[in-house]
């Protein structure tokens, strides 16, 4: 099987129930977006996240698909950065415990990423987002020895404010065979950077995910159909999730129409992207057709959203599983 490697911010997932919108407009924060905050605002977060019973897990968008695609068997890498501290060291240690090869660099002076993340009562999820050492990145930190064995690269939107470190991950990726896919991340990360988006995607992009926010935020278009043929226009395979209806999949010219999993009960979508895109990317990377691929997406998502955070049960896993089995029959 081929092998995938993740490029992303490696974080930890700081999770917690909001009770209502009021808190979100405390602390300044725009419902149902990421928004970067600095150290200052970090600790101010902190504070009242203290005192409201949090759940942590690791996190940061490329690493949530990593950490899925290997609890499926998928043979996968994972480059981010780290500090010095408690939040590095249970990122690395259980990464490594789920079978994912770590490249996890070490900063000397910068804490680990930490996403605050706000749930509130409709499942919209809401990320005060510390980078870190995650931020720090650079474009020395991607070589060749890092791809080596690697077939494809997943690489989350996020990131794509480091141009030079994004530009030299997709012009090696490329360089050395490579397929190169990639999360749009946030409709608002979009619209701040979207000449470098458009840039990326028609020269380097294989694949691209997105949901209806930001493919409208991509293409200036307000309908999901439409927006689906203009990114398809620029890249191998075009994705657009549009939530409870599915998603769209285009491909040389025909569109292929996925409906999402039946009977979900909406408690977090925190991680619903980034698990359709495991579920897409193990079936991409099992040769199936881009139907069963969007069906595994579905599955996938459908599945995380019942659960606040990122982290599946055994017993669920084992579920998606035969499921699989199922699907691809």
């Amino acid at each position: 099987m081929n092998k995938i490697i993740g490029l992303g911010n490696a974080l930890v997932d700081v999770l917690v129930k909001a009770d209502n919108d009021n808190l979100l407009d405390i602390i300044g924060l725009p419902k149902g977006s990421m928004q970067l905050i600095d150290a200052t605002k970090f600790i101010e977060i902190n504070e009242i996240i203290s005192q409201m019973a949090p759940s942590v897990a690791t996190g940061g968008s490329a690493a949530n698909t990593i950490k899925a695609l290997a609890t499926l068997g998928v043979p996968v890498g994972f480059i981010g950065k780290i500090g010095k501290d408690t939040y590095g060291e249970f990122f690395g240690e259980t990464f490594s415990r789920n079978g994912i090869t770590p490249h996890l660099l070490l900063d000397d002076h910068l804490n680990s990423g930490v996403a605050s993340t706000f749930i509130t009562n409709d499942g919209e999820r809401t990320f005060g987002t510390y980078l870190g050492a995650a931020a720090n990145l650079t474009p020395d930190d991607i070589s060749k020895e890092s791809y080596k064995g690697y077939a494809i690269l997943y690489i989350e939107g996020y990131l794509v404010q480091n141009h030079d470190l994004i530009l030299k991950a997709v012009k090696l990726a490329k360089e050395l065979g490579l397929k190169v896919c990639i999360d749009l991340a946030s409709y608002n990360i979009v619209a701040q950077d979207l000449d470098f988006f458009h840039y990326l995607v028609e020269n380097y992009v294989d694949t691209v995910f997105a949901n209806e926010e930001e493919s409208y935020a991509f293409t200036h278009l307000k309908d999901s159909q439409a927006a689906l043929r203009a990114i398809a226009e620029k890249c191998e395979i075009a994705v657009v999730k549009v939530g409870a209806k599915g998603s769209c999949v285009m491909k040389d010219g025909i569109i292929t129409q996925v409906p999402s999993r039946a009977n979900c009960k909406v408690v977090d979508t925190t991680g619903a992207g980034d698990y359709y895109a495991a579920g897409f990317l193990y079936g991409y990377m099992h040769n199936y057709n881009l139907s069963i691929c969007a069906q595994l997406g579905a599955l996938l998502s459908g599945h995380v959203i019942e659960v606040v955070g990122t982290t599946l049960s055994d017993e669920t896993w084992t579920e998606i599983k035969n499921e699989i089995k199922r699907i691809v029959k």
